[in-house]
């Protein structure tokens, strides 16, 4: 079983431009241009977090056709006036098919996927919905010579931890270890009835900041 790790962290937003303003207040920094998805009809804004590691601003493209599957990452669910929420992240593994299998939840199918000179293959839920209200993460395979995100602008930016909160923590604990994750993640307990929720502590020129889910209690 090949050890993973993690590789993006995912902001999804009603459009680029509330999730870049978003990242901007948060961490300080604009996050740069990245591209587009022609397969699920999004695009992308790219802010870098270490030689390997990034945080993604995802969106509905505006002007792609309509895909004819449900996008990834929830994006068809998000009403206009939705905030920016860290709601996703991508564990990298060099052997997806065999983590796949070892992966104690359903991820979904495993695709082909890219942007620009970028390819991959990565896993998509049917519906879209990545499972367990995004505290499952979507797993990538690159196949491209070296990390995209050593080619992003350097900010001074780095993970320090990423909570993940959850009322079924041994569950979560589960799938962590079936996926032989390692990097700076803690799985937290959360009382019945509460929605679970994403927190990454980001150091940056100005301190700590953390990206989050706004209103996660509620």
């Amino acid at each position: 079983m090949p050890r993973s790790f993690i590789d993006h962290l995912v902001v999804t937003a009603p459009n680029l431009e509330v999730g870049a303003a978003y990242v901007r207040s948060t961490l300080g920094v604009a996050p740069q241009p990245g591209g587009e998805h022609a397969r699920m009809g999004t695009h992308n804004l790219l802010l870098r977090l270490g030689d390997d590691l990034y945080l993604e601003v995802i969106a509905t493209n505006p002007n792609a056709p309509v895909p004819a599957r449900p996008r990834w990452f929830a994006l068809d669910t998000l009403e206009q006036d939705a905030a920016a929420a860290l709601t996703s992240w991508v564990v990298r593994t060099p052997d997806i098919q065999a983590s796949a299998a070892a992966c104690t939840e359903r991820l979904g199918s495993i695709e082909p996927m890219s942007r620009g000179a970028l390819d991959w293959r990565i896993t998509i839920p049917a519906d879209g919905l990545p499972p367990l209200h995004g505290l499952a993460p979507a797993l990538i395979e690159w196949q491209t010579d070296g990390h995209p995100a050593a080619r992003l602008a350097d900010h001074g930016l780095s993970l320090a931890k990423f909570e993940l909160f959850h009322a079924e923590p041994q569950r979560v604990s589960r799938l962590l270890t079936s996926l032989e994750l390692e990097g700076p993640f803690a799985v937290s307990p959360l009382s019945a009835g509460h929605t679970p929720y994403l927190v990454a502590h980001i150091n940056t020129p100005q301190g700590l900041r953390l990206l989050t889910v706004q209103h996660a209690a509620n």
